[in-house]
């Protein structure tokens, strides 16, 4: 049996499943720090099942990408990117003022680093880089960049080994560990992985101290955003690798809890719907780079279209125009809606005067016009339908599964798709979709086909997502390849990017909780 838990903006869920059935559910309030609401909501859940059956716990947290958005409990940052100085933009050039603030530490362009062809576009400059590694802030994380470096990873590498020996015990970050291609979207995914490696380290003991807290002394997991897991090292060392583990969560436990492997997700929580893409049982991930909290970015993320509309959203109407969202009264949702005895009209009171939904007090919403509630809803769907559309690869109609808290607000039906179904256990769905995530690996790397053949590099790009999987807690006999590109490069003669994912059945642990500590830090 395994435990799912799914921290969102508004609510905390969690879900026990025993094989395919889930057999304990609880939804609870999102508390400010995070931590307690998550163990009143395990603690809910083991009350009902009890803890000798458990082997596992899989948690999904928004406290990392909220950390970025608020641009707070960040670690300043170091950034040493290897290239030809001074002809390039510094580091964090782009970044919102108040979160570059936050983050930057140093920046400095040393040289070093490749062209495209992997050859070195000019001699590492050690001396530098022990300087900046001896007189860099005390408590501050590393980041090494280096042109080019997913072609050849040599110059970071060598970086990384000079810090260590100057500062030793330095916490570094690789640039070619987190992203792909392009320098500043890389560079930026690093960046932001250092600065919430420390606040990582602590969610992660207050994680295991809660299993504690309930007599769980099993092995605990992190969702990932491309709908798999990692241990606790790995999640220790790159919790950029989780910021969009809740769309994903959802997504993972729609596909699941529907028997649907290709379908559009409708996750509607408290404060926003996001809706994406699902394939062979797998959110679509986004092929361009992403903004985060203004900062670009290129690393691993699930493509997914976000709608200011949740079951928290503010509504109102001025002259006839409806608006709804993307101000919401989040996690105070039953504090602050009518239905529960508030005095802001949420889109759950809209709902419930509509009768499409049963919660709170429906008396406190009987003064609500039909004609209104109807206006705000028709607007709802429009908004949902065409972001339905956005999400789609083609004309041709597809299954949308609606789940969260306010699935009930997606509509009977929707142009251009075949049917709107919501499952069983929709308003725990991403809590469902943490406790059935596989363990998964990427390999996506620039291989040069000079001196060696198409299969070769493929064949050693399976071995490399394979042993990777295992390292990340899968079992051995049950990982298997579901996805393989193999990118020719125009301007590169007999270069290629291959990227290969490779994901597998989530082993059974004897490590205590003392010893996933260790090993996280």
């Amino acid at each position: 049996m395994r435990i799912g838990i799914d921290v969102g903006g508004t609510n905390t869920d969690a879900v026990a499943l025993d094989d395919e059935r889930v057999v304990a559910w609880t939804k609870t309030a999102t508390t400010d720090d995070v931590l307690s609401g998550v163990a009143t909501a395990l603690a809910a859940v083991v009350e009902q099942v009890g803890t000798a059956a458990v082997e596992a716990v899989v948690i999904g947290t928004t406290q990392f990408v909220n950390a970025v958005v608020e641009a707070r409990r960040l670690t300043p940052v170091v950034v040493v990117r290897l290239a030809t100085p001074p002809q390039t933009l510094e580091p964090f050039i782009d970044w919102p003022p108040p979160l570059a603030a936050a983050v930057r530490a140093q920046a400095h362009v040393v040289g070093g680093g490749h062209q495209f062809t992997g050859e070195p576009l000019r001699a590492l400059d050690a001396n530098a880089i022990r300087k900046i590694a001896r007189h860099a802030p005390e408590g501050c994380e590393f980041v090494v960049s280096g042109t080019f470096s997913p072609v050849n990873p040599d110059a970071e590498r060598e970086a990384r080994d000079l810090i260590d020996q100057a500062r030793p015990g330095a916490s570094v970050t690789l640039s070619q560990q987190i992203g792909r291609l392009g320098i500043l979207e890389r560079e930026n995914a690093a960046i932001l992985n250092a600065a919430l490696r420390p606040l990582a380290d602590r969610v992660i003991t207050g994680f295991a101290d809660a299993l504690a807290d309930v007599g769980l002394d099993v092995p605990l997991f992190l969702s990932q955003n491309d709908g798999t897991v990692m241990n606790l090292a790995l999640a220790r060392a790159f919790p950029i690798l989780t910021i969009a583990s809740g769309p994903t969560n959802s997504m993972r436990g729609a596909a699941f809890e529907s028997a649907e492997t290709d379908c559009i997700v409708a996750d509607v929580g408290g404060t926003t719907t996001d809706i994406g893409l699902v394939q062979g049982g797998f959110p679509r991930e986004s092929a361009i780079a992403i903004d985060l909290a203004g900062v670009r970015t290129n690393f691993r993320i699930p493509d997914v279209v976000s709608l200011g509309i949740g079951g928290g959203s503010l509504v109102a109407e001025h002259d006839g125009v409806v608006t709804v969202g993307p101000g919401s009264v989040g996690h105070q949702l039953t504090e602050r809606a009518l239905v529960f005895g508030g005095d802001t009209l949420t889109l759950t009171d809209i709902a419930v005067a509509a009768g499409i939904a049963d919660v709170g007090d429906p008396t406190l919403v009987a003064h609500l016009a039909a004609g209104f509630t109807g206006r705000v809803l028709a607007h709802v769907h429009e908004r949902i339908a065409e972001a339905v559309e956005r999400a789609k690869l083609s004309a041709a109609p597809i299954p949308v599964i609606a789940v969260g808290g306010g699935a009930f607000v997606v509509g009977d039906e929707m142009p251009g798709v075949s049917a709107v179904r919501v499952p069983g256990h929709a308003p725990v769905a991403n809590a469902v979709g943490a406790a059935t995530a596989n363990v998964g690996a990427e390999v996506d790397r620039i291989y040069s086909l000079a001196e060696r053949t198409r299969d070769d590099v493929l064949d050693e790009a399976r071995r490399t997502a394979h042993a990777r999987a295992v390292e990340a807690g899968a079992v051995t006999g049950t990982v298997r390849i579901v996805d393989e590109e193999d990118l020719p490069l125009a301007y590169l003669q007999h270069t290629t990017r291959v990227r290969v994912r490779a994901v597998g059945d989530l082993g059974t642990f004897a490590a205590t909780r003392e010893e996933q500590i260790h090993a996280a830090r």
